[in-house]
């Protein structure tokens, strides 16, 4: 988590310079979902991201090189600098691809785990997405589907109470419950604390090993918020649509610094072992970046490659 914590907040003050071209949506404070989640899963397991998909490519191993060489639009980049900071794919570690198109990847998750169950192999899909996405038709559509093939899908919802600046009292009939909409399908559905580590490791591993078993998809709601501006590196506090006292709040639940001193207090790790992660971490981001401005861009004559 403090890697992909450190690496964000690194990529979104380079963000300002406006060398990045491409539209950049940060998940610094919903780190513990895409930890919690992909520590519950084994290489060969495939994840979906939508638009804010950093957290999900670095937690399930993506080449951070590749990455920041995709945010500055290079050949280096994951998608050879043609996706940008929302079509992150690395197949390799099983984060096949991520998309800006509210939900789309929903149903492509499903239609892995499809195969996995066709193919009678022991692989489990993840679908990340936000609370926005669950008003789509196609988020109802796959549930319907993953519920009547008994798939192994995992649908994870990151709940961060807004979509753009609509929060879901405008946008959900009062007493809405989104983890009970899955269970309308009889999908077995749990909310967590998404600022939990360990809440949110514990409901993946259990979804995961039941899908692993055959009884099924599984839906969690990973309750968290955001605390930079919808798209964009900068505090969006004096916009107006979210509440200082709520942002305050959620920020003193930091997922990072609840784990840090948890982990401190177990002696599992010290103050100074921390510190020196953190020097780690600065230079390995600083190596990626200065790699990909060195990277070529690419050749304008591949620019209808690959477009169908």
């Amino acid at each position: 988590m403090l890697r992909v914590r450190r690496i964000e907040e690194g990529l979104a003050e380079l963000y300002k310079e406006q060398e990045m071209r491409t539209p950049a949506h940060f998940s610094v404070g919903q780190e513990a979902v895409a930890v919690g989640v992909c520590g519950a899963l084994e290489r060969h397991d495939v994840v979906y991201s939508g638009h804010r998909c950093h957290a999900h490519y670095l937690a399930k191993g993506g080449d951070l090189t590749a990455l920041v060489a995709e945010l500055y639009g290079r050949e280096a980049g994951c998608a050879r600098g043609r996706g940008g900071s929302v079509h992150l794919t690395d197949p390799e570690v099983g984060l096949i691809a991520s998309s800006a198109i509210l939900a789309q990847t929903i149903p492509v998750a499903v239609g892995s785990a499809l195969a996995f169950k066709m193919d009678r192999q022991r692989r489990v899909a993840v679908t990340f997405f936000g609370d926005g996405a669950v008003d789509e038709g196609v988020f109802h559509e796959s549930l319907n589907w993953a519920a009547v093939r008994r798939l192994p899908v995992v649908f994870v919802c990151e709940n961060n109470l807004y979509a753009t600046h609509s929060p879901l009292s405008v946008r959900l009939p009062a007493g809405t419950e989104i983890y009970q909409r899955a269970a309308a399908y009889r999908i077995a559905s749990e909310r967590v604390d998404g600022n939990d580590l360990v809440a949110v490791y514990r409901g993946a591993r259990q979804a995961v090993e039941r899908c692993r078993r055959g009884e099924g998809p599984v839906f969690l709601e990973c309750m968290t918020y955001r605390w930079l501006e919808h798209v964009g590196p900068l505090d969006d506090s004096d916009r107006g649509y979210r509440p200082a006292a709520e942002i305050a709040a959620w920020k003193r639940r930091d997922p990072v610094t609840r784990s840090a001193r948890m982990l401190v207090a177990a002696k599992a790790t010290t103050r100074e072992q921390l510190a020196e992660l953190e020097s780690q971490i600065q230079a390995e981001l600083s190596e990626a970046v200065t790699a990909a401005r060195r990277a070529p861009w690419p050749d304008p004559k591949d620019l209808l490659l690959d477009v169908f």
